[in-house]
């Protein structure tokens, strides 16, 4: 079985790179598709808000060590004391002392409140890193400006029609790692005729190509599935690498198009 890749953060934690996601499963599909993720090989979880029980349960009933398994989970914006409240309840959901990941989810409100709550978690050991998603350059230097802290992980839509240069460059120059929500826009991407070409090319399907350039770009991708076969798809990058010219006719496909939220 292949071992997923992982990148460091700025504080030595270690992150796989391909992260599995479980947004968009209810809790009955989130439990059944972390075990087949689990089963594939997938060391990374990446939850939603209303996920962590079933999450948590499956991690406690899995035969792999939960020292093994990253776990990124998800606060949304709010006060100081809501947002260490709500912390305690996703732990507590996951059945964990600990996590290895806690994101500020949002920008709207007073989310430099819930930085500093999520830097207390961390500080009294129950966070590993802490990060931040869907944040701008101009709200990321807004939190570090009032907090002085930085951000390990920045989670924001990412893929090839959405480079995100930019924002990728202000995460380089402050220690940021970026996080791809949206590696494949949502699968829009599977249908664009240079993917599929660079697919045929490669005897690869159209979303291993797409997730193999996020793992060239130096990216963490997270990829969500509720099917076992999609799940294996996804975990099936690891045995090649596209070459620089292909790499290079993946980033002509910068259009700015999005397909999530400004």
């Amino acid at each position: 079985m292949a071992v997923p890749p992982s990148l460091a953060l700025s504080d030595g934690v270690r992150i796989p790179q391909l992260l599995f996601g479980v947004t968009g499963l209810s809790a009955s599909e989130t439990g059944r598709a972390v075990r087949i993720a689990l089963d594939t090989g997938h060391r990374g979880i990446d939850t939603a808000p209303g996920t962590e029980e079933a999450v948590g349960a499956v991690l406690a009933a899995s035969d792999v060590p939960r020292e093994d398994v990253f776990v990124s989970v998800k606060v949304p914006v709010q006060g100081y004391d809501a947002a260490r409240r709500a912390a305690d309840q996703v732990l507590a959901g996951l059945q964990a002392d600990r996590v290895d990941l806690i994101l500020v989810a949002g920008t709207n409100g007073a989310f430099t409140d819930t930085w500093r709550a999520l830097t207390r978690v961390r500080a009294d050991g129950r966070a590993r890193a802490i990060g931040v998603a869907g944040f701008s350059a101009a709200e990321l230097r807004r939190l570090i400006d009032a907090t002085g802290t930085v951000p390990a992980v920045n989670l924001v839509e990412l893929h090839p029609w959405l480079q995100q240069l930019p924002l990728r460059e202000f995460h380089a120059a402050h220690g940021i790692l970026t996080g791809a929500s949206s590696p494949a826009a949502n699968s829009a991407l599977l249908s664009d005729e240079t993917v599929t070409a660079l697919a045929a090319k490669y005897g690869k399907t159209p979303a291993q190509i797409v997730l193999r350039w996020h793992l060239q770009g130096g990216t963490v991708a997270v990829a969500a599935s509720a099917t076992t076969t999609r799940t294996r798809e996804h975990f099936g990058v690891f045995d090649f690498e596209l070459a620089d010219d292909d790499v290079a006719v993946l980033a002509e496909l910068d259009n700015g198009t999005r397909v999530g939220p400004a």
